[in-house]
């Protein structure tokens, strides 16, 4: 399984945890949603470039070499724990923290980056959407809790545009920083100051 499947595959738990009688069982596993994989960065279509060289890149270059997001669950046997169990309800909160503040992989920063993923508003004006958070796969930060915030992009457009909607697939370019933002759809480690922002192109 890749290093993003492994990130996604545990955006529930936390959320779940307000629920009555909820077993640490049905927490941990049954209530995760199953995420879809990210999507392919391997080549760009006309039109999504910018000016100078823009690196291609996926998700799981956003995460930093060694960082493991799964640290606080690892000791638990989850499947020998009793419902409602303190140990895992204080683990899942603690793995919500460290999503919530997940480190970059500094390699990046500075980079012109060009970065596929699904589209999250931020805001609604009828001049058009400047600005938006990326994710890594359907849903996130909509249907299901906000994954890691080094998952998370939140992106700012030079000019209002209001041709792209809720959860359509882009292609985003521009310069990437360690800008970190928190909203009210889930907190971004990166930030890319777009410069160009297409529709997302399956490669063939």
């Amino acid at each position: 399984m890749s290093t993003f499947l492994q990130v996604g595959v545990l955006l529930c738990g936390v959320w779940a945890l307000s629920a009555p009688a909820q077993s640490v069982r049905e927490t941990a596993r049954e209530l995760v949603p199953q995420v879809q994989p990210a999507l392919s960065a391997e080549a760009a279509p006309a039109g999504a470039s910018t000016p100078g060289p823009a690196r291609t890149i996926g998700w799981e270059q956003l995460i930093p070499a060694g960082w493991d997001p799964y640290k606080d669950l690892k000791a638990l046997n989850l499947d020998g724990l009793k419902d409602n169990d303190p140990r895992a309800e204080e683990a899942l909160k603690k793995m919500r923290k460290m999503w919530d503040n997940a480190p970059i992989n500094p390699l990046l920063l500075g980079q012109n980056v060009r970065l596929p993923g699904f589209l999250v508003p931020l805001e609604d004006v009828p001049e058009g959407m400047k600005e938006f958070l990326l994710v890594p796969y359907f849903g996130a930060c909509v249907h299901s809790p906000p994954p890691p915030a080094n998952q998370i992009v939140h992106v700012v457009l030079d000019k209002p545009n209001k041709r792209f909607r809720l959860m359509d697939v882009v292609w985003v370019s521009g310069l990437i920083s360690a800008t970190k933002t928190d909203s009210h759809m889930g907190a971004a480690s990166y930030r890319i100051d777009a410069k160009a922002l297409a529709p997302y192109v399956e490669k063939k």
